[in-house]
């Protein structure tokens, strides 16, 4: 298996299938999507294998502007520049992210006062992401992630602000 370029040592949490097949309802299908943060490169294999028209190249998010839509899974490390460049970008986005990044004061700067509000889809249950150290999947490696996302959607116009998933 490649390596992959490393953000920082642990932030490598690729997603798996499965969290993509949860929403796939809610992605817009009339959209050029772009899976913006590359990882191992299988994310965007997964979109597109749902039947979505998937940019999902390389390249760097905060250099690039592509698709009509972004649907992605960003480093959790750099989630304030990331958010900015989504807003900056000004294009309808659904990117999983830890629950607790709703309670710092960049989120709250962004998205409290802003004219398009921002909804949230809660998976039923925990996100199970495939983690990647120093560029590859441990051996010992067990899929147990200790924290929760939320799917956080701007512009993706939901039948509700918040969307439970059921069974």
């Amino acid at each position: 298996m490649a390596k992959l370029t490393i953000l920082k040592e642990h932030d490598d949490y690729m997603t798996p299938k499965y969290a993509w097949e949860n929403i796939k309802q809610y992605i817009p299908k009339d959209k050029i999507i772009w899976e913006a943060f590359f990882g191992d490169g299988n994310s965007g294999k997964h979109l597109q294998d749902l039947g979505f028209n998937v940019i999902h190249e390389d390249v760097d998010f905060f250099e690039n502007d592509l698709g009509d839509c972004i649907v992605s899974n960003p480093p959790f490390s750099n989630t304030k520049k990331v958010l900015e460049r989504l807003v900056e970008l000004d294009k309808p986005f659904i990117m999983i992210m830890p629950v607790l990044k709703i309670h710092t004061q960049y989120f709250t700067k962004l998205f409290s006062n802003n004219k398009d509000k921002l909804q949230i889809i809660i998976p039923r249950k925990r996100i199970q992401f495939i983690k990647y150290i120093n560029g590859e999947i441990p051996k010992d490696y067990k899929s147990k992630c200790n924290f929760d996302c939320f799917y956080y959607c701007w512009k993706i116009d939901l039948p509700d602000d918040i969307v439970w998933l059921g069974d």
